[in-house]
């Protein structure tokens, strides 16, 4: 079984290199997008969840921002309370079906959005870490709250959970395989294809679990250098 192994593995990288690289393509600039969208989604809907309300002198302003919290909550609950690949099937046969969007920007937006509601308690997690006497010390100096948050916290907090959001960008890269249920040609679907039409599924199916473990394998070694980086940092002269 195994004797042949090699040689039909090289025999599908010739014949179907092309295809796949082009499917892999696509998965990346899927989990990278979704990855930026979802980072901006998540630091504004964490920098809301740990605002103080105090800040908010007025009743109506007081009153918009328990709005827009109470929507990022919901936000948050539902996405990460529902499956990404029910997500996907709504947002492309239902909510964006008249758009007439291409199933790989609906994919991009589907995946940035559910990767935003993970990245907001990440991130949430890293301001919170942050000692609140860096916040009064901005404060004091003059700083705006949303100008020390900026200035001060965020870059703080970057630096904690940096690590976090790497492993954050491994799983997504992983989720983006069921991006074939709307036709996007990912490198998930590009081997569905080959399997269809050579009627061999044992050697398609390691090749593309060799392709995301050594991705996912180089994203990791980056992940631990960075950690290693951030501890040494840290440590005193």
């Amino acid at each position: 079984m195994f004797e042949d192994f090699f040689p039909k593995v090289g025999e599908l990288l010739s014949t179907y290199g092309k295809l796949l690289l082009s499917g892999l393509k696509n998965t990346l600039i899927i989990a990278v997008c979704a990855f930026i969208i979802g980072l901006l989604i998540g630091t504004v809907i964490a920098s809301v969840k740990v605002s103080p309300k105090k800040n908010f002198r007025s009743p109506v302003a007081r009153w918009i921002f328990y709005v827009i919290e109470g929507i990022c909550n919901v936000y948050v609950t539902v996405v990460r309370g529902t499956p990404v690949v029910v997500q996907l099937l709504l947002m492309y046969f239902a909510i964006l079906a008249q758009a007439g969007l291409p199933a790989l920007y609906v994919a991009v937006i589907v995946f940035g959005l559910n990767s935003g509601a993970y990245m907001s308690e990440i991130i949430r997690g890293g301001i919170l870490s942050i000692d609140k006497g860096q916040m009064e010390a901005g404060r004091s100096l003059g700083m705006s709250y949303v100008g020390t948050m900026a200035r001060v916290v965020l870059p703080q907090s970057v630096k904690n959970i940096t690590p976090t959001l790497i492993n954050e960008f491994i799983a997504l890269l992983k989720e983006t395989s069921v991006a074939g249920y709307i036709t996007v040609i990912d490198v998930t679907m590009v081997t569905q294809r080959i399997v269809a039409r050579e009627y061999e599924a044992l050697v398609p199916y390691l090749v593309l679990a060799v392709i995301y473990l050594v991705i996912v394998l180089l994203f990791t070694c980056v992940a631990k250098l960075l950690e290693r980086r951030l501890r040494k940092s840290d440590r005193p002269a």
